[in-house]
């Protein structure tokens, strides 16, 4: 008897020295060497032994979680400033729903750009920044009754969404470099700054294909090609992933099509056949998921074929998991399950889009709402019976697996002291300058007016709406609060007082009346005619002009789609009166799309794309106009003549892009103008490039084999200079209608003047493989066709090979 009273004075004694004048645990008392004791009760449970692995832990932790407990993980808090009211936890936090726990907080401290109410003291500097996060992950470990760590989530397409993070280019930028290494550096420079900020998963890369120019989010993806995405995206993951964050992919799928290239509310009901669903629009999802493992996947607001992708158990659990073979956790986008209800009608109110949502396989509702409109559906559905609690098990244990190869249950907290020496810092810096520079495309140089002599370019007028523009360098879901440096900054800084630099801005992005002024022109106004006249005063003293036009960031972007891509404004009349005063005009374009530049394109001696070229896009355009980079970029995407071309992109069916005279058996009419402007894979250099010596092997091969591709490119100009070497091939015969040629390769080299270097290829069965007419995909026998070029209209070289 004795002993036990000993006993029980020594537990006495122990629990009064860890509790605090509140009679609360000590929570320091947690924190164990080589381990967390999350759930506080003084053993080592399975699910906090860093030994064990992963499918024990979820198990074990899942059991010791209640209903409210698991349905917390089944939501995302967006953060402070956008739902999160509290820059740092507070009392108050007791009495909210995640008391018991949290999925996701999204975006939290980061100063998001243009949205004033997130601004906080807490996002900069960079140490304090992740000082805070760990501040409000310690309180979700200490304050709730299993300690169940946050996963911290942020955009990141390009670059960080958080203040003063490194801005890269915009994503159908950094489509044009065709560069796979470049893409896998910046996922390492994405994956670094999230993972030292405090943040564990970073929403990117969006792999939509942007078929319709029109669609205002363009400028977020990389391109048109399903297999230059596909490429891409896997890179930018693998970069990222390495780094210990996830990456979450976005928006799947058949997002990037709504009808008309309408956005906003219409974002629905794409016109895709199942065919081109799968060879098109789910090629990039499956080959990044099964080759890249990424640990995230957003679900989209659209439907297809009547199945509202957020609640179909096709698309989230069939396709992407079964098939697929994805094993993370699912995010919907904002609304996506509401729309159930409210726009896709497939459910009958709220609480049934909960229900459908969680049965088809999402695993976390992200919106800009409290988390409890779902949490507490959830929980009663449960209780009522409508709701299987194998379902909430299941979506649950998915999201807890995914904390836990983050790491989080192990090392839940970041070093404040390295986000000072990781982020934006001279490594960061220097890939930044570096990326701009690979983002541009040399769309024409006549008479190789490009590169300028610095040594006879003494006067020089730079004007046009973009030219001092500097947001619109870097776009949205980016960071924030960077230093950017414009055309006309870049110039000064490279020309110092070497020349005499004017500037004029000549006119704005668009008129006041925009964009009704495209349906009804209105006259010009004094204002906007004495801003043109300006610049051709200036002009008639200088010895080069370069008009920076195109978009500002309020004409591109997510709900600002177009319905007509001409130069805005009075751009193009600006333009004109450039070109006649007969000096040389050459034109920078800073844009979010592909723009109907066919004036500009037929009359103007030289065309650089540029895109949202980066925060040292200035710096970087400077570089290349004098020749100190030869640029290097192909078009990710095609450019069309006219909007009533649309859908005019690659790759397409036999036909697609004919025109009129001649074809066919009624082919006499003149009604309609076809061609592209640029098309897909288009790229100019300061140099020029010969291929040679193309062997493909072998010659005859079983539908099972790979074919082994080599082509030997030559730069057989005076300056270094990038080639981008494309593959594509075309089935001679098949059993269904395939694509005219698709791409199956393409490498980015550097060759010095006289250099030669032999680039191969090597293509797969699942290469050259099609659906057949039951959709079931096979290599059917036959004659094939190996084309390489310089772009997706300029083969060089070609050879056939057979599959017997």
């Amino acid at each position: 008897m004795k002993y036990f009273k000993s006993l029980l004075l020594l537990q006495f004694f122990f629990l009064f020295v860890s509790t605090n004048s509140q009679g609360q645990i000590d929570k320091s008392s947690i924190y164990k060497d080589g381990w967390i004791d999350f759930n506080k009760n003084g053993k080592k449970d399975i699910f906090e032994d860093p030994s064990q692995p992963v499918e024990k832990r979820v198990a074990d932790l899942l059991s010791q979680m209640n209903l409210d407990e698991k349905t917390c993980q089944l939501a995302t808090l967006y953060g402070y400033g956008r739902v999160l009211k509290d820059e740092q936890p507070t009392p108050e936090w007791k009495n909210r729903i995640w008391k018991d726990g949290i999925c996701n907080i999204d975006e939290d401290l980061a100063s998001c750009n243009g949205r004033a109410k997130t601004f906080t003291k807490y996002s900069f500097p960079y140490s304090r920044h992740a000082e805070a996060i760990n501040t409000i992950q310690k309180w979700f470990i200490e304050e709730t009754r299993l300690g169940i760590p946050v996963d911290f989530t942020d955009e990141g397409i390009h670059g960080l969404e958080n203040e003063k993070a490194t801005a890269l280019p915009a994503p159908i930028a950094m489509g044009c470099t065709w560069d796979k290494n470049l893409l896998l550096k910046a996922g390492h420079v994405v994956g670094r700054e999230t993972k030292a900020l405090g943040y564990t998963n970073v929403y990117t890369p969006i792999l939509d294909l942007s078929r319709d120019p029109r669609w205002g989010r363009v400028v977020e993806t990389y391109g048109e090609d399903p297999f230059l995405i596909a490429e891409l995206g896997k890179q930018m993951v693998l970069g990222v992933q390495s780094e210990g964050v996830a990456s979450t992919l976005k928006h799947y799928c058949a997002y990037s099509v709504p009808i008309g290239g309408r956005d906003g509310n219409a974002r629905t009901d794409p016109h895709i056949t199942p065919r081109e669903l799968r060879d098109i629009y789910l090629y990039p999802y499956e080959r990044v998921v099964k080759e890249a493992h990424p640990l995230g996947v957003m679900s989209s607001y659209n439907d297809w074929n009547g199945m509202p992708v957020t609640g179909s158990y096709y698309f989230l659990t069939e396709l992407l998991r079964q098939e697929f073979g994805f094993d993370g956790y699912i995010v919907s986008d904002s609304d996506a399950v509401e729309f159930l209800f409210t726009k896709h009608h497939v459910a009958k109110d709220s609480a049934d889009a909960v229900r459908l949502s969680l049965e088809a396989g999402l695993d976390v509702r992200t919106n800009f709402e409290q988390p409890e409109t779902f949490i507490l559906p959830a929980r009663k559905l449960v209780k009522n019976g409508l709701l299987g609690m194998n379902i909430i098990d299941k979506r649950a244990s998915e999201v807890l697996s995914v904390k836990f190869r983050l790491g989080l249950f192990d090392h839940p907290f970041v070093d404040p002291k390295k986000a000072d020496q990781v982020v934006f810092n001279d490594d960061a810096k220097a890939f930044s300058k570096q990326i701009s520079k690979e983002v541009l495309v040399l769309l024409k140089n006549e008479n190789n007016l490009l590169p300028l002599d610095k040594s006879k370019t003494k006067n020089i007028l730079i004007t046009g709406p973009l030219a001092d523009d500097r947001q619109t360098s870097i776009s949205r879901y980016g960071p924030y609060n960077v230093k950017i440096v414009s055309v006309l900054e870049g110039l000064k800084n490279y020309l110092g007082s070497t020349a005499n630099i004017q500037y004029a801005k000549g006119c704005e992005s668009y008129d006041k009346n925009w964009p009704e002024s495209e349906l009804f022109p209105s006259p010009m106004t004094p204002d906007e005619q004495k801003g043109i006249d300006e610049a051709v005063e200036k002009a008639k003293s200088s010895d080069v002009v370069i008009a920076v036009m195109g978009e500002t960031e309020d004409q591109f972007g997510e709900s600002r789609s177009r319905t007509n891509l001409d130069l805005t404004g009075r751009q193009l009349q600006l333009l004109q009166a450039l070109y006649a005063t007969g000096k040389p005009v050459v034109a920078i374009l800073i844009n979010g799309q592909p723009l109907t530049i066919n004036w500009p394109a037929r009359y103007l001696p030289a065309i650089i794309e540029a895109w949202c070229p980066g925060a040292e896009g200035g710096n970087a355009i400077a570089e290349t106009l004098f020749g100190d980079n030869n640029p290097g970029g192909k078009l990710s995407m095609t450019f069309p003549k006219s909007v009533g071309q649309i859908e005019y992109c690659f790759p397409f069916k036999p036909g697609a892009h004919a025109g009129q005279p001649g074809d066919g058996p009624n082919g006499f009419g003149k009604t309609n103008i076809f061609g592209a402007i640029y098309p897909f894979g288009y790229g100019l250099s300061y140099t020029t490039f010969k291929y040679s010596n193309l062997l493909v092997s072998p010659e005859k091969q079983t539908p099972t084999g790979n074919i082994e591709v080599s082509v030997d490119v030559t730069n057989t100009g005076k300056r270094k200079g990038d080639e981008v070497v494309q593959l594509y091939f075309k089935q001679k015969t098949s059993s269904v209608t395939v694509y005219e040629t698709q791409l199956r390769g393409f490498e980015r080299v550097t060759l010095e003047p006289g250099e030669t270097k032999k680039v191969h290829f090597t293509l797969t069965p699942r290469d050259i493989s099609l659906l057949d007419k039951d959709m079931k995909r096979v290599v059917e026998p036959g004659i094939f066709e190996v084309l390489i070029g310089s772009s997706s209209e300029d083969i060089r070289v070609r050879k056939q090979f057979e599959i017997e």
